[in-house]
Formats: structure tokens, C-alpha cells, sequence
């Protein structure tokens, strides 16, 4: 019988993330096998409000394949059909299962980056074409890197989803209206004393429409601004590869100086992917009190109350921002312990608390 939590979400998917209606069509992407309880009630659901599902099936494995084996021109032609499914598609359901962490290990970095810049035609298609959400959904995997038990993580993460999101969208929007009178942002922590200007751009809330859960405010920092230094507690996680002890130093917009204490030849292959991957796209705050626990995973870490991060490479035009690239990589910087969120020079969270 099927866990009626999982129709529960498809609902809040369908109805509330991506509001679908009749006649829309829907491409559902099944990321692993364990994807296949959501991704059925969400084909369901599809059903029932009258518009037409389509679902592809895809796995960490399968690239790791391609990536092991192929080459340059088979990464793009592996990306065809995705591309036309999301010209095809109104709503996109991103159902993204977990797999082993360290399953791209010894694959060379720059066939990862080429991979992943092929791979980033279809995000910025998706942005662009569909109205979209992504979903994380765990396994036994995800709970082994969380560091919970596999009953633990599943509670963590419909504690994190089944939510009444009409609510959380409006606390969201109370601290984004503050944020959106600024212009100047500061970070200052461990290590870290970076600031940039988001004069222009506007502040959004990710109130569960575009990733489930939610629970960020974000924007696009003007493009020449960012000026500092920054080093980031949490490693980053990329293609399935952890870079520990990233430290980064950026002039006139431009990240100059690049290290990690581990994988530092993949941070400096991916800053070099193409000619917008050096910059911000895009800067936000986590706002989702819900999950204070870091999972090795942006879906749920970039939405930790009481930190902040930075994505480098593409920005998000419904922003204003208009830096391009094949790229958008979120790095979390952590604020609960020690550090302080300056906005205009007013202290806006300290100790992961918001002060407003």
C-alpha cells in the first residue's frame, strides 16, 4: 500500500508548487529507482487535474557511465531529448533521488565539468521555458550521509515538506520586504568579510514553487560588486564530489583567488567552465528554522535558518541578474555559531537569528 504522505506531497507538487491545469503538459524526471512512490502519486495527481504526464528516468550510475566512457559529443546528444522535453513541457517535476555520494569518484575533473556544462543547457532551458520544482527525495544513501537513520531522515523530511506553505510563504515574504529596501550586503564571520551590492535586483522568497522544500530569500548581486573574502564551514558538493575548506577572494566582481583543503583541482576546473562561472549569480538566506541540520545536500542545506550563501555562476533574470553561465553551484556559509549578516550596515541575523 502506498504511504499516503507521499500523496500528500504529490497534492502540494501539483497543486500548490507548480499549480497545474488542464491541458498543461508535465515532465516528471524519476532520478533513481527510489524515486518511484512520489513520482506514481504525482503521475496521479497529474491525472486528476486533467493535464497529460510524461516521466523520464534517469541515475547517477547512467552518467557516471557516460562520463567514464564517453565523450564531449555523446555528452551533448545523451542531453537531446531533455532538451526537447523541456521545450515540450509547461511544468517540470524534478523528483531527485539520492545515490552514493562518492560515486563519481575517480573520474577525471574536467570530464565532470564538461558533463555538467552539457548538462546545464537543460537547467537553464527548464528556468527558462517551464514553471518548475525540484524535490529531493531521500533513501537509505541519503540517510547514511546525513548521518540519521533511514526512519529518521524519512520523519526530517516530511516534517520538512507537509507543511502549510501559504504560511510559510508569508513569513518569507515579511523578511524579503525588508531585504528588498536595501542595497548594500556585508558578510562577516570566520574567515570571511565579503560585500557586494544588490542595488536594482529584486529579492524573491522560495516558498516551495520552485524547490521542496523551501524556505529561502534570494537575489542576483550586481555583477561587478563583490569585494572581499569568504571561507565556507560546510563542504560544497558537486557531481557527487565534496571539496572541503573552500576560501575564496573576489575583486571587482571576479573570484582572483581560489583554494580547498581537498578536491581544490575540481573547484578551480569548475571556476574556469566558462566566462560567467567566477561571479555571483545569485546571494540568499536560509529561513527554514524546520531543518537545522546539514545533510550534504543543497535542496535542504541552502534552506538552514541562520545561514547564508552565495551561488556562483548563472543568475536568475526574474531577478534582474545577467551574468551566463552553464553553471549555478550554491556554497553555504554559516552563520549560527559565529557571524553577522550586515544589510545597509543594519545587523539583519547574528547568531542565525533575524534581527528584524
Amino acid at each position: 500500500m502506498l504511504d499516503t504522505r507521499w500523496e500528500q506531497l504529490a497534492d502540494i507538487l501539483v497543486n500548490y508548487s507548480t499549480s497545474t491545469g488542464p491541458g498543461e503538459r508535465v515532465l516528471i524526471t524519476m532520478m533513481e529507482t527510489d524515486t518511484w512512490p512520489l513520482a506514481r502519486a504525482v503521475h496521479s495527481a497529474v491525472i486528476k487535474v486533467g493535464a497529460h504526464p510524461h516521466i523520464e528516468f534517469q541515475s547517477t550510475l547512467l552518467q557516471r557511465d557516460l562520463m567514464q566512457g564517453g565523450d564531449p559529443e555523446q555528452f551533448d546528444s545523451a542531453h537531446e531529448l531533455q532538451q526537447k522535453g523541456m521545450q515540450w513541457a509547461d511544468v517540470y517535476i524534478g523528483l531527485r533521488g539520492a545515490a552514493n555520494p562518492h560515486e563519481l569518484n575517480g573520474i577525471k575533473p574536467e570530464r565532470i565539468t564538461a558533463f555538467r556544462k552539457s548538462l546545464g543547457k537543460v537547467s537553464a532551458l527548464r528556468t527558462e521555458k517551464t514553471r518548475w520544482v525540484l524535490v529531493r527525495v531521500p533513501n537509505a544513501a541519503f540517510a547514511q550521509q546525513a548521518e540519521l537513520s533511514t526512519d529518521e531522515m524519512m520523519e526530517f523530511f516530511f516534517n520538512a515538506t507537509l507543511l502549510d506553505w501559504q504560511e510559510e510563504s508569508n513569513r518569507y515574504d515579511a523578511i524579503r520586504e525588508f531585504m528588498q529596501t536595501t542595497e548594500e550586503v556585508r558578510i562577516v564571520g570566520t574567515g570571511t568579510d565579503l560585500s557586494f551590492k544588490t542595488t536594482g535586483r529584486k529579492y524573491l522568497i522560495d516558498d516551495g514553487h520552485i524547490n521542496m522544500p523551501g524556505g529561502e530569500i534570494y537575489t542576483a548581486p550586481t555583477d561587478d560588486s563583490a569585494e572581499g573574502y569568504i571561507t565556507f564551514e560546510f563542504p560544497a558538493v558537486f557531481a557527487g564530489q565534496f571539496i572541503e575548506g573552500i576560501r575564496l577572494s573576489f575583486s571587482k566582481g571576479e573570484v582572483v583567488e581560489a583554494s580547498a583543503d581537498k578536491n581544490e583541482a575540481l573547484l578551480l576546473e569548475l571556476l574556469e567552465m566558462d566566462n560567467g562561472a567566477k561571479r555571483i549569480g545569485e546571494f540568499g538566506v536560509g529561513a527554514n528554522y524546520g531543518i537545522s541540520r546539514y545533510c550534504y545536500d543543497l535542496l535542504f542545506d541552502e534552506k538552514i535558518g541562520g545561514t547564508v550563501h552565495i551561488a556562483l555562476g548563472r543568475a536568475y533574470p526574474e531577478c534582474g541578474g545577467i551574468n551566463q553561465s552553464a553553471f549555478h553551484w550554491d556554497l553555504i556559509k554559516d552563520l549560527r555559531e559565529k557571524g553577522v549578516l550586515y544589510l545597509d550596515g543594519k545587523k539583519t541575523i547574528e547568531k542565525g537569528q533575524f534581527l528584524i
